[in-house]
């Protein structure tokens, strides 16, 4: 209990102080990137060139290696292949004794971070300056960055002035002016690449065939500092590797697009060093007349490990362009130090610290994710971020220590789980156990949920909020009120309406509602017992258990698939399991058939009213004005315009929310440690619909959220449009 409140104590602290800042730029960043992609033609395309040419290279690595060793090596310079960071920070080291160096100047580099090098040199007596502009802030502040692409994202230029006023010994105090500052910061790392005696760089992405260096930037400092001092010294992760030159096309387009919103950075450098202009001597004035020496070192440090596991592999494709981070409510409101590892940062960290770090550093932040899916639409590679993040929640939840209990856990839980998974989880990973059983016993169970000795035990043992409004049991469950239904006599087409646990256990409105609205459209609909989807154990990272049971609801299933029933579903996040999630858990032909007949229930009315279904059977609005909130699982999957499209159709007035996310998600909202990330993230979303007289919501998540900021809980939009 007390580390739970410590996290969200953490997170807090966080939220109040850097949270405004991420917020904005994060957002800004967002909205950017939206708006790029969307008037890009080949956007889907060069995705679909990226992961190819990421998925060959990766495959193909160790023979890159030896192939870039000769490309530099005839071109003059060394390669240096690093087992792990002690290995690369003594190599760099070395060369700078070598050199009789004193000081180093660097661009932006996440490998180094990962590194820890500058700590490193300094340790050992070294002068070593960041020149990227970000870089710089923190480094004056020690702090990490908290973001792949935004290092001092978190500051907002008050703060960064304040810094740099109370470091160095100014006439006049700097102002909080961006230009100003930039200015200033300028001219420092503009003095110490000069004075520098050896220059370091990262690298967006290295040719093996030629040795050539891709780096993108918005500012100049990565060109100084690896043409101004003689030695350059270029660190970089092996999976950087890509085969030929023309491989780096669609990469060069996308990085910017999906990480800043731009057409292409404002630098792409393309180094083949050691590069041939002349050494220069600042102090005579003029060229110099030594040669150039360069060093490559080439980071292993738990990759090639991570290119051998079928699930973290996919992290290796990851170009860092921070877009997942930017689209992501929780990375929003926290920010990179919250959500973020020892490096690495976002949905995505979690894969790359889970591979370098260990599963210890991932589990400090893997929950942040809650699978909504928005980041995977903006992969430029196309990394399946929720499942890399799935996968590692799992190997922690079977890492821990088993408490002498376990083994009875084991034995009396409907999951497959072992005994040391955390209780919470496993009492949200058997949300559907839990909903049968307070069904079956409500209202008792209803008016145990809201007394406070409950509440409080609930949140001592479990860990759910008791600031938090649980669900109430309806006394007739969906399927007990379609049993004694008599089915429709004519009908054109046959459908079988998925009973998600909270339609069927807790909010039967909208089932019927969904079943008066497809009977009214010739369908005969019907609700046989089917188990749950396998969503809520899987958002807790029980992977198993979600295995047994999308093998259980395909074999219930097949049978209606065989019968040409379609399949309808009211809750977004199960549609996403049986279109997306089901293919790691069922055979090929098996997912193709579940995902090809299932249907979000708007979907399905569109697709009926577009094939002449009569739509005068529905309730039409009459220009009432609609405030609505679609599923995260809705955008990321582009459902969202099949509500948009059948509300405007008949009559209503409809506002689309802005917001990506309530912050709700599930099981997330109810977890004491993030209760109030929940919270902030579900802000903006009612302040937006603060003065919305009508408020509808597509998933139960949402409508939870936004009955917590309202009067009133919002109803789902089938509801409005029954007959």
């Amino acid at each position: 209990m007390s580390s739970r409140r410590q996290k969200a104590a953490a997170l807090r602290k966080l939220m109040d102080e850097e949270g405004d800042a991420v917020r904005t730029n994060t957002r800004g960043l967002a909205e950017l990137a939206d708006f790029n992609v969307a008037h890009f033609d080949r956007y889907e395309a060069l995705r679909e060139e990226a992961r190819a040419i990421k998925e060959d290279a990766i495959e193909r690595l160790p023979d890159l290696i030896e192939e870039v060793t000769e490309a530099v090596e005839a071109n003059g310079g060394q390669v240096y292949v690093a087992a792990d960071a002690e290995d690369a920070n003594r190599y760099v080291e070395d060369v700078m004794a070598a050199k009789d160096a004193e000081s180093l100047v660097k661009s932006k580099s996440m490998t180094t971070e990962e590194l820890e090098l500058n700590a490193h040199l300094e340790a050992a007596g070294y002068e070593v300056w960041e020149t990227d502009l970000g870089e710089f802030v923190i480094q004056l502040a020690h702090e990490t960055p908290s973001h792949l692409i935004g290092p001092a994202l978190h500051k907002s230029t008050d703060e960064i002035a304040d810094l740099f006023n109370d470091h160095f010994d100014l006439d006049e105090p700097l102002p909080d002016d961006p230009q100003a500052l930039t200015t200033f910061a300028r001219d420092i790392v503009g003095e110490k690449i000069i004075e520098a005696d050896v220059g370091m760089t990262g690298a967006n992405f290295i040719v093996a065939e030629s040795g050539t260096l891709a780096i993108v930037t918005n500012e100049g400092n990565a060109r100084k500092s690896a043409v101004t001092p003689d030695t350059h010294v270029a660190v970089a992760g092996v999976e950087k590797l890509v085969p030929t030159l023309a491989d780096l096309q669609p990469f060069v387009e996308l990085i910017a697009r999906t990480g800043t919103g731009q057409d292409i950075t404002s630098y792409v450098s393309l180094l083949t060093p050691p590069v041939e202009t002349p050494t220069i001597d600042f102090e005579a004035n003029e060229f110099g007349t030594g040669e150039r020496d360069f060093h490559l070192v080439l980071v292993d440090n738990g990759r090639r490990e991570m290119r051998a596991d079928e699930d973290l592999r996919e992290t290796l494709y990851c170009i860092r362009c921070g877009a997942c981070a930017n689209t992501c409510a929780n990375f929003q409101a926290v920010g990179g130090h919250g959500f973020g590892g020892e490096t690495y940062t976002g949905g995505i960290g979690t894969g790359w610290e889970a591979g370098i770090s260990g599963l210890d550093t991932a589990a400090e932040f893997n929950d942040l994710c809650t699978g909504c899916s928005q980041c995977v639409p903006t992969c430029p590679v196309k990394i399946d971020i929720p499942w890399v993040n799935t996968v590692v929640r799992d190997r922690v939840n079977r890492g821990k220590p088993q408490d002498e209990l376990g083994f009875l856990v084991e034995g009396l839980t409907p999951d497959e789980e072992p005994g040391t998974l955390d209780l919470q989880k496993r009492v949200f990973g058997n949300a559907g156990t839990l909903f049968k059983l307070g069904s079956r016993f409500a209202p008792v169970s209803n008016w145990v949920g809201k007394i406070g000795p409950a509440r409080r035990l609930l949140e001592s043992v479990a860990g759910i909020d008791a600031r938090r409004d649980l669900p109430e049991f309806a006394g007739e469950t969906l399927r007990e009120w379609m049993a004694e239904r008599e089915p429709v006599a004519a009908y054109d087409r046959d459908v079988v309406l998925y009973p998600d646990i909270y339609t069927n256990y807790v909010n039967p409105a909208r089932g019927k509602a969904a079943v008066r609205v497809l009977e009214a459209l010739d369908c005969r609909v019907q609700i046989p017992h089917l188990e749950e989807s396998g969503r809520a154990p899987l958002s807790q990272g029980m992977v198993e258990t979600a295995r047994t049971q999308a093998k259980t609801v395909y074999g219930q299933v097949a049978e209606h698939i065989d019968a040409g029933r379609d399949i309808v579903v009211i809750e977004p996040s199960d549609l996403t399991m049986f279109r997306d999630d089901y293919e790691k858990f069922l055979e090929p032909a098996s997912f193709e058939r579940i995902s090809g007949a299932s249907y979000e229930v708007f979907e399905y009315v569109y697709g009926l009213l577009e094939n002449g279904a009569d739509a005068s059977a529905l309730t039409e609005g009459s220009e009432t004005e609609l405030a609505y909130h679609s599923h995260c699982q809705q955008r990321s999957h582009g459902l969202a315009a099949y509500t948009e499209a059948v509300l405007a159709d008949l009559g209503y007035d409809v506002q689309t929310s802005s917001a990506d996310c309530c912050g709700m998600a599930g099981s997330f909202g109810y977890k004491e440690e993030y209760y109030e990330v929940s919270m902030d993230v579900g802000e903006q979303l009612a302040e937006e619909f603060a003065d919305a007289t009508q408020v509808v919501a597509s998933g139960t998540s949402c409508q939870e959220q936004l009955a917590a900021f309202r009067t009133e809980s919002p109803l789902h939009p089938i509801e409005l449009i029954q007959p």
